[in-house]
């Protein structure tokens, strides 16, 4: 970053951004990323006069303690605009972000409470959290990475907002459509409402203009300080939200039900689905965003996305954004990508966030299952809406904020492992995100070797100096170092390693939009080979892993045009032994790229 651009940054004041250097990051395609999810609250703060959001009162008012893992802990916009020469040298070149719209500070009844540091209980959709900044300081952040040539990813929600509508007998639990219709109050013994609507499967502005009364499941009740807390205002009007209690998802109440109390939208309604279309619309017309991830994607109902997809992309195309890249989060507990699939060709999502992928690889290195896992799962990118070419556009992580970090999810299934033999697995598993096909999503504090002690707030440790106990008494990989202290260490060997392979990975296009064909793999640990081909010169790239704990070797199959290799990463054989087949030998839990020349 340059003087001028820090100066005007750290002022929340905005700097254009060079012509060129933004036409070139506009002209890259989501394949070409390199990128980074953070949650601005536990990255840095760099404006503690922000810490309360200008919340007078206690912790339980703004939300502000750095004790807690449930609270605000003090990271901001600022912080991590100060910092993107820590990521720029680790070959990042997107960053995605937890949600930064205002939140209810905090939430959860008497022992329960906890803040809404994480960005995902949403009020005000068109304001940054004070928590955070402001939506000057946002701008200023979005133009300051964008002139470092990195593009910015919004993290939105459009299936539910903060916990604000209760319901009058205290009672949450889920109340179904059969039982409780939309035409009666409080089940079908009920005195009629809602006369001439035809129900919700019948998405016209007509139709839902009959649906006045939201009392057909429950009696609706919201506090009256809390009755215009949402913006815009159309928000606080509970005719849009389902108000049928919590879900237990599963079956219908996975798309009718509050999750976890948040008031769950009425997504099925084109007044909804024309509110959100519009709010999300002026992010990317006044801020230049680059692509949404898409939270809770599987709780809205296709139709919806059918709308909202193309309509996002049509006003990121208008505004000069070719290359706006939406994923939206499905999660499952397996490799099989079938049903991601399924929300490419039925709900219309151009990508989805890959947990099959980040299945596989924990089958492979967590739970010393065959290499054949990886394998079937690549094949079956056929599945997807645009098949292969289409699959290299996923997201490929290894953790994140909900499941837990990779080395956190190894060690559950490995409970004895040593630190060396983490850190190794920790660093194959990375490998094989940054070369394998997909975009690599690096969680923020794997590169300094976090290790946590479970799944969300457990997984959601501060990079800054930590005031948590559970966070700082935690073993980390690769360092001395612990949590209480900053962790912006450039030497350290995962981040090394990241920034060695990221490099990697822009000098061959091989590595990020190269057609992928599986060479090898097996029923047990040990080899998996993968070759890479370049875009244009068709050039092979050949990955051997070997997620074994023994050396392995042999011999594996080449492009008969492939005669001899340089190493970029682990050592290769120099030339094939006969046309078509090239020798290997790897250590245990290594990898190596041989480039054909």
């Amino acid at each position: 970053m340059t003087l001028s651009l820090l100066i005007a940054a750290s002022m929340g004041l905005s700097q254009p951004v060079d012509a060129d250097v933004l036409a070139a990051l506009r002209s890259r395609p989501p394949e070409d990323e390199v990128v980074y999810f953070v949650l601005p609250d536990r990255f840095d703060n760099g404006d503690p006069s922000n810490d309360r959001g200008g919340i007078a009162g206690g912790r339980l008012d703004h939300g502000f303690d750095p004790t807690h893992k449930g609270f605000f802990n003090g990271g901001d916009l600022k912080g991590l605009t100060n910092r993107l020469d820590y990521l720029q040298e680790m070959g990042i070149t997107a960053i995605w972000f937890a949600p930064v719209f205002k939140n209810k500070p905090v939430q959860g009844g008497p022992g329960r409470e906890s803040a809404g540091y994480h960005g995902y209980w949403v009020t005000d959709f068109t304001s940054i959290d004070p928590h955070f900044g402001t939506n000057e300081e946002f701008k200023a952040f979005v133009d300051a990475a964008h002139g470092r040539g990195m593009k910015v990813y919004m993290d939105i929600i459009t299936n539910h907002t903060a916990d604000v509508i209760g319901y009058s007998n205290g009672d949450y639990s889920y109340r179904s459509k059969a039982d409780y219709p939309y035409w009666t109050r409080g089940g079908t013994d009920g005195e009629p409402i809602n006369e001439g609507f035809e129900g919700d499967h019948v998405m016209t502005v007509e139709n839902f203009a009959k649906l006045t009364n939201p009392n057909f499941a429950y009696e609706v009740k919201v506090p009256e300080a809390e009755k215009d807390v949402k913006v815009p205002a159309w928000l606080n009007d509970p005719i849009y939200y389902h108000n049928r209690g919590d879900t237990t998802f599963f079956g219908e109440d996975s798309t009718y039900g509050d999750f976890v109390g948040l008031d769950d939208l009425f997504t099925e309604n084109p007044l909804v689905v024309g509110g959100m279309i519009e709010i999300y619309g002026d992010w990317i017309e006044k801020f230049g965003i680059d692509g949404f991830r898409i939270d809770t994607a599987k709780h809205v109902n296709p139709e919806f996305w059918r709308q909202f997809v193309p309509a996002m992309l049509a006003r990121a195309e208008a505004a000069g954004i070719p290359n706006f890249h939406i994923f939206g989060e499905v999660t499952q507990d397996t490799s099989n990508p079938g049903y991601l699939a399924m929300f490419t060709q039925r709900d219309g999502y151009p990508a989805l966030l890959d947990f099959a992928f980040q299945w596989a690889t924990l089958e492979l290195l967590g739970m010393d299952e065959g290499t054949y896992k990886m394998a079937d799962m690549f094949e079956m990118d056929a599945l997807y809406r645009g098949g292969h070419e289409a699959a290299r556009t996923l997201p490929t992580f290894l953790g994140n904020h909900d499941r837990g970090r990779f080395s956190t999810l190894i060690k559950e299934r490995k409970p004895d492992i040593g630190q060396e033999e983490l850190l190794q697995r920790v660093l194959l598993g990375h490998a094989m995100m940054m070369t394998l096909r997909g975009s690599p999503v690096i969680y923020y504090g794997d590169e300094q070797g976090f290790v946590g002690d479970g799944n969300d707030q457990l997984a959601r440790e501060n990079m800054f100096p930590s005031q948590v106990d559970v966070y700082n008494d935690n073993d980390l990989i690769g360092t001395d170092a612990t949590t209480a202290q900053e962790n912006f260490d450039r030497n350290h060997p995962i981040y090394r390693e990241l920034a060695m392979l990221a490099k990697m990975r822009a000098d061959n296009p091989a590595l990020s939009r190269g057609r992928q064909l599986t060479r090898a793999y097996g029923k047990e640990p040990g080899l998996l080979a993968i070759s890479r081909f370049h875009p244009d010169t068709g050039k092979e790239t050949l990955l051997l892993f070997n997620t074994s704990m023994e050396a392995i070797s042999g011999q594996v199959e080449v492009n008969p045009h492939s005669s001899r290799f340089s190493p970029l990463a682990g050592q290769c054989s120099p030339q094939i032994s006969a046309r078509g087949s090239l020798s290997y030998a790897l250590a245990p839990l290594s990898y190596a790229v041989c480039e054909a020349q």
